[in-house]
């Protein structure tokens, strides 16, 4: 199954949610093992298949019962060439695994949605590197080379969508975008900051989402934040101007520790579910055009439930 394009968040009037943070979930708080953080290992054997979609349905079940849409964004972050080869991965395996978490995004989509309450299923892309730090940055066109089978296999199977989260620098971010649009499926692109509202590459959030759009003459459906706490891009979104209108979802940390910080970190902060909410609504209060709403690392159900309760409502008041 597919959702209507007109059902994809950017172009609906209902809220979209997320799930949390599922390789912290998985991890810290499922006790599973996760290699190099890479969830879709999972669709390997049959028990982890189930743990995967029993990770995905108390949030699946928030937004059914609540009304909302829901972005079933598929366990794929760490399954592109590199990381992948780490893992033991074949070209033709990683091929499979790809489709595989389409499929299995496509099975939760039968399971839940409801006329109410449309699903969206987005292939994830996670990037080349480590996520927290730039690193060795590619060139454009070798981010579009790099990204584009992935992309490619999450549109022949099915996917409303692809969206590429932790993006830590421009020239990746684009090839990204460039590639989904030859292939023809929307793209997202969702950058993480630093503490002080940057791009780890040290490029201001604003200039990334701009120099973006110039040099993909705006193709990208729709930008988002993630890996981040509010308190280290509420300020930056607060200077305004024409590019945070292009920004409708947001992704936060539980944690308003370092990227850094988190790295080095041997239990799970989970910090505040009521005042993560509480942020996001004063966010969504700025920037009513925002449409998905969800968690990332330490966050989970609870975080997703509080932000759903005091954000959704909050929108249709407003």
């Amino acid at each position: 199954m597919s959702t209507s394009q007109n059902l994809l968040p950017h172009l609906s009037d209902k809220i979209f949610l997320t799930d949390g943070g599922i390789e912290t979930s998985l991890i810290f708080l499922e006790g599973i093992d996760l290699p190099y953080f890479a969830s879709f290992t999972l669709l390997e054997t049959r028990d982890g298949r189930a743990k995967l979609l029993d990770y995905y349905r108390p949030y699946a079940k928030i937004a059914a019962l609540n009304g909302t849409g829901f972005v079933l964004e598929s366990p794929t972050w760490r399954s592109n060439p590199d990381w992948a080869e780490k893992l033991g991965y074949s070209a033709e395996a990683l091929d499979n695994a790809n489709r595989d978490a389409i499929g299995a995004m496509k099975e939760l989509a039968l399971e839940f949605q409801t006329g109410v309450s449309p699903f969206a299923i987005s292939g994830c892309i996670g990037p080349r590197g480590d996520g927290y730090v730039a690193g060795n940055v590619m060139s454009t066109g070798e981010a579009c080379d790099y990204h584009a089978r992935q992309i490619e296999v999450f549109c022949e199977s099915g996917a409303d969508l692809v969206t590429a989260v932790t993006m830590t620098n421009v020239p990746e971010a684009t090839g990204v975008a460039i590639a989904a649009k030859a292939i023809g499926i929307p793209c997202v692109i969702s950058f993480t900051v630093e503490t002080d509202g940057r791009l780890p590459s040290g490029v201001d959030l604003g200039d990334a989402i701009q120099a973006v759009d110039a040099a993909t003459d705006g193709s990208v459906a729709y930008y988002m934040i993630n890996c981040a706490h509010p308190a280290h891009f509420a300020e930056v979104l607060d200077q305004g101007g024409e590019w945070v209108k292009r920004i409708c979802g947001i992704r936060a940390n539980a944690s308003q520790m370092s990227h850094e910080e988190l790295d080095a970190a041997e239990e799970l902060d989970s910090g505040d579910p009521e005042d993560l909410a509480i942020r996001y609504a004063a966010i969504l209060d700025a920037m009513p055009w925002v449409r998905v709403v969800g968690g990332c690392c330490g966050t989970d159900h609870r975080h997703i439930s509080a932000i759903c309760t005091t954000c959704c409502g909050h929108s249709q008041a407003a």
